[in-house]
């Protein structure tokens, strides 16, 4: 018996030319939430994610009641922190580096690779761009170019480790990346000290590497933001362009070019992938390398833009929020440029619930519930759209007419 949904005839050949070509192939739920598979309408599109965020908005207020503090007051409060001038700067500022680390996440969502790595990419090539700038002095732009393009190269490299491990010896990249994080901390730890690569700072139990040189900073903003009329009360990080540049490059290459096809090609089917000339062996040392580069980035806004060291100060963790604000961004840049800022502001404004009787820790709960609440939304939502369009398509075949050309020629 004939599948009703396959428009191919029951004698072979190609399918009729009035077969309707546009429905989902069904993909598997963890792969599609991976890729940032969502509904293809675009009133689902707009509604779904407002859906999930009253849903979880409402979940927070439940759970701010049942820790016994008022709703609607605690909520008023973090709006009204998180729209001062300090804070907005400061909000931007961790925005740039969750950014930075959901896209390079997202490079391996898009291939259904969970490179869980991230944190240790970032991590290692910022320590070790740091060293490289604090020995040697570069006029600029040259300076800075040789610590960004340290840190991807860096992060590359150690991302790659977990591809050729994958491909080769069959390791899961999360048991691998995850491994490479420790092994990332223990070298980073080992290196780290006042007898190998860096120095005790005067006065404080603190080390890091030799400071970067004037030369090798990156300015600020708020000189180009007062030609604009903005005058911000704190720095807003100068590779702020660079994370925007990132993005559209991620978006550019993902969706019109060779590369880009060949990577989503190979996370849907790898044989699929074989069969149309794509190696996708190859293609998973290519990706993981990708994400690596572009964790090597993660920690540039804040060691060219405001530390200009690596010391025990140095921001951890990125590389984990990174992973939520991939997925609540549904791997698209504008949606994680929107996540990141959310995240940041949530971020910013934990300190304030304090003076509510609010425990801070109620913030990650929070990111946790909009995460959760955005992504079963999403993929209950893609699911029952192709439910209506198999329907169609069903429905189509039984009455031996494209129902959809009819509706139009109706409707005209």
């Amino acid at each position: 018996m004939s599948d009703p949904k396959d428009p191919t005839p029951p004698g072979g050949g190609e399918p009729p030319e009035d077969a309707p070509k546009d429905v989902p192939e069904p993909v598997p739920a963890w792969k599609a939430i991976l890729r940032g598979m969502g509904p293809t309408g675009l009133g689902l599109k707009i509604g779904a994610p407002v859906l999930a965020l009253l849903i979880s908005l409402g979940i927070t207020m439940i759970l701010l009641r049942v820790t016994g503090a008022d709703p609607i007051s605690s909520i008023q409060s973090m709006i009204d922190y998180g729209t001062t001038e300090n804070s907005l700067v400061d909000i931007v500022n961790r925005a740039t580096r969750y950014y930075l680390s959901a896209v390079a996440v997202a490079i391996g969502f898009r291939m259904a690779l969970l490179n869980i790595g991230v944190d240790g990419q970032y991590r290692i090539a910022a320590f070790l761009a740091a060293a490289l700038g604090g020995a040697i002095t570069l006029p600029a732009p040259f300076g800075q170019l040789l610590v960004i393009v340290a840190a991807m190269v860096v992060g590359g490299l150690w991302a790659a480790i977990a591809g050729v491990l994958k491909v080769t010896r069959g390791v899961s990249e999360v048991l691998s990346t995850i491994m490479l994080n420790a092994i990332a901390t223990g070298v980073i730890a080992y290196l780290l000290n006042d007898k190998r690569l860096a120095e005790v700072r005067p006065g404080s139990n603190n080390v890091a590497t030799a400071q970067i040189p004037e030369s090798g900073r990156v300015g600020s903003l708020n000189g180009f933001l007062s030609s604009l009329g903005l005058d911000l009360p704190g720095d807003v990080y100068g590779l702020l362009p660079l994370a925007i540049i990132v993005g559209i490059v991620f978006w550019v290459v993902i969706n019109y070019t060779r590369f880009g096809f060949d990577l989503k090609v190979s996370g849907l089917s790898a044989s699929a992938a074989q069969a149309s000339g794509v190696n996708a062996r190859r293609m998973i040392v290519y990706t993981m390398v990708a994400s690596g580069v572009v964790a090597g980035l993660i920690g540039m806004p804040e060691l060219l833009g405001a530390s200009y060291e690596y010391s025990l100060n140095f921001p951890a963790g990125l590389g984990f929020t990174g992973i939520t604000v991939a997925l609540l961004g549904r791997n698209h840049p504008a949606g994680i440029a929107l996540a990141a800022l959310l995240f940041a502001f949530l971020d910013q404004t934990s300190d304030v619930l304090q003076e509510v009787d609010v425990p801070k820790e109620i913030v990650g709960v929070m990111q946790g519930v909009v995460v959760l609440t955005v992504v079963i939304v999403y993929e209950l939502v893609r699911r029952w759209e192709i439910r209506l369009q198999q329907r169609a398509v069903a429905a189509e075949l039984a009455t031996g007419h494209d129902l959809a050309r009819g509706a139009a020629g109706s409707a005209s």
